[in-house]
C-alpha cells in the first residue's frame, strides 16, 4: 500500500472520529433548548422506525422551549410516546397539532454526571484516534517490510502520523473543555 494513501486514510478516520464526537455533544443536554437534543430520536410510525427530524419539523422559539410540528398529524401521539421513552426526562406538552418541550434547569447533581458522560464520550474518541495511529503504523510496518518504503521513510510517516494524533487529541481536549463550560454554565 502507498504511503500517502496510509496517510490520507489514518487523516481521515481521525477526523471521522472527532466528528462524530461533536455529533454526540450536541445530543448532550446543557440547560437550553437545541433541536440536536431530540432530532435523532426514533420514532415508530408508518410501520417502520424513523428519526424524529424525519417526522417533524423542530424549533426553538425561546431558549427553553423546543416546539414539534409534525408534517403529518397522525404521528403526533407516536412522536409524543417516544420522547416519553427517550431517556431526555422531558415530559412533552401536546397542544393539538404542535407538542411543546419545556427544558427544565439542571441540577447542580445532574450537570456533574453529565461532564462526566461527556469525559468518557471524548475518553472513546481518543481510543479511536489511537487505534487509527496504530493501524496506520502497522500500515507502514508492512511496507517497509515489502521494500515499498525505505527504514528513513518509515521513521518520518511514524512521526508524521504521532503529530497527526497529537493534534487531533488537542482537538478533542479543547471541544471537552468547551462542552463542560457549556454545560456547567448556569
Amino acid at each position: 500500500m502507498d504511503p500517502d494513501e496510509i496517510m490520507l486514510e489514518a487523516e481521515a478516520a481521525m477526523e471521522k472520529g472527532f466528528e462524530y464526537l461533536q455529533h454526540e455533544f450536541s445530543a448532550v443536554r446543557t440547560g437550553k433548548a437545541s433541536p440536536a437534543l431530540v432530532e435523532n430520536i426514533d420514532v415508530e410510525a408508518y410501520g417502520a422506525q424513523m428519526k424524529l427530524k424525519q417526522l417533524a419539523l423542530i424549533t426553538t422559539p425561546e431558549p427553553r422551549l423546543l416546539v414539534i410540528q409534525p408534517f403529518d398529524a397522525s404521528t403526533t401521539k407516536d412522536i409524543e410516546r417516544a420522547i416519553k421513552e427517550s431517556k431526555l426526562g422531558i415530559n412533552p406538552i401536546v397542544d393539538g397539532k404542535i407538542i411543546r418541550l419545556p427544558i427544565p434547569a439542571l441540577s447542580e447533581e445532574r450537570r456533574k454526571d453529565l461532564v462526566k458522560g461527556t469525559k468518557q464520550m471524548a475518553e472513546e474518541a481518543r481510543v479511536r484516534v489511537r487505534s487509527t495511529r496504530r493501524e496506520a503504523i502497522d500500515s507502514l510496518k508492512k511496507a517497509e517490510k515489502e521494500g515499498v518504503i525505505s527504514e528513513d521513510q518509515l521513521e518520518t510517516l511514524e512521526k508524521e502520523i504521532q503529530k497527526l494524533t497529537d493534534q487531533f487529541g488537542k482537538k478533542i481536549d479543547d471541544a471537552i473543555v468547551h462542552k463542560e463550560a457549556e454545560i456547567l454554565k448556569v
